[in-house]
């Protein structure tokens, strides 16, 4: 049975379910379709910026509520060696569990339907409109469809490679002792080791993000083994040994995804509105990659309300941050290469402001936030309108 509303969107990821509560607010009737039943892990740094902590708070996501946690200080790593930088503004470290979630619920709340734990196997634009066919066989058509996936492409919409493809990416939450709790406080560490870098940070309940990545060709002379790479990290890191030391992991087995286009900027219109990783991939140590899924979620609903294109959507954020992907990819390039890793820590430890400096450069610019006030509410809800029931 086909199924109509104003706007489909794909993915209950950050830039999603943002979108969706924005659009909602102004009173379009809006599906969020899920693939996930319920609250989930996902591979990110989960670093929230000042520009990204802006954006939250127009969705009235209360941080401190949540239990996000304050970061001031970034720290990096090379071996034995360390340099420390004060960041340029505040910043803040929640988990997309609880993130995420709570933007889900905020788009529900704002009046869109939220369909979980269904998957969209396919999206086609036919007789101008956007059809979305379910794993389960139902159907959903749409005047409008916003692409949301996060890093794992919708079949039929692949991105390109990327500037930097060859890298795998892992995360691990730990429980630590009660003293290395102390003593990461508030900051964020970065480690750098053959093939890759790390950041290790707090989110909320004492809980600390190991995120992590690493090249193809470095993974396999460790025989693609998890147990392998992090054991080798503890070996030759000793500041990450002593972070580590005695802390419980909280899974059995490590979040993990390959060939992330580090790099990608989506410049051109080809069919639904691409947010977030679907419009462009910036680097994980930059710690910016939730800023501009909030940032594309804005301005798709900007210009959608202002009955503007998706080739304008997509050039004006193109403009918006693609000079940040590029600083960044630069540097990721840089990072995983011994000497690279070299050049960079000597820089930092005979300029104390370098970080600070590659902090600020790899953030979307001030200008190109625009928080305004959100429209209000409308008080009829999508079910009454279009028909659709949320199981």
């Amino acid at each position: 049975m086909m199924r109509q509303a104003e706007a489909l969107v794909i993915g209950g990821g950050v830039a999603g379910a943002a979108v969706a509560a924005r659009l909602a607010r102004a009173g379009r009737a809006v599906v969020l379709i899920e693939r996930r039943a319920g609250a989930h892990d996902k591979v990110c740094g989960e670093f929230v910026s000042s520009e990204a902590a802006l954006y939250l708070r127009d969705l009235n996501i209360d941080l401190e509520r949540l239990g996000a946690v304050q970061i001031s200080t970034v720290w990096l790593y090379a071996g034995n060696k360390a340099v420390a930088a004060q960041l340029p503004f505040p910043a803040l470290s929640l988990s997309r569990r609880v993130l995420d979630e709570a933007l889900v619920c905020a788009a529900s709340t704002s009046g869109a339907a939220v369909l979980r734990g269904r998957a969209v196997r396919s999206l086609q634009s036919i007789d101008g409109q956007w059809i979305a066919r379910l794993e389960d066989g139902q159907t959903l058509s749409g005047a409008e469809a916003f692409l949301a996936t996060g890093k794992h492409d919708l079949k039929g919409w692949k991105r390109p490679q990327g500037v930097q493809g060859d890298l795998v990416a892992f995360k691990m939450h730990y429980r630590l002792r009660a003293e290395q709790i102390a003593a990461l406080r508030s900051n964020v560490e970065l480690y750098l080791y053959p093939g890759g870098y790390a950041g290790l940070e707090l989110v909320e309940d004492g809980i600390a993000n190991l995120c992590l990545v690493i090249r193809m060709r470095h993974f396999a002379t460790l025989n693609h083994s998890w147990e392998s790479l992090i054991s080798a990290l503890r070996s030759d890191l000793l500041p990450l040994q002593q972070r580590l030391a005695g802390s419980d992991p909280c899974w059995t087995r490590p979040l993990a995804i390959s060939s992330i286009p580090y790099g990608y900027v989506k410049r051109l219109a080809d069919g639904p509105w691409h947010l977030g990783d679907q419009a462009a991939v910036i680097p994980s140590f930059s710690g910016d990659g939730i800023s501009i899924a909030l940032h594309s979620a804005r301005l798709a609903a900007e210009y959608y309300l202002g009955g503007k294109s998706t080739s304008q959507f997509q050039g004006r954020l193109a403009r918006d941050i693609g000079e940040q992907v590029r600083r960044a990819t630069l540097i990721s390039r840089m990072l995983v290469h011994p000497t690279g890793q070299a050049l960079a820590l000597a820089l930092a430890r005979m300029f104390p402001d370098l970080l600070r400096v590659v902090a600020h450069y790899t953030r979307i610019p001030s200008q190109r936030i625009d928080v305004g006030q959100p429209p209000p509410v409308r008080a009829l809800r999508l079910q009454k309108r279009s028909g659709i029931d949320i199981p």
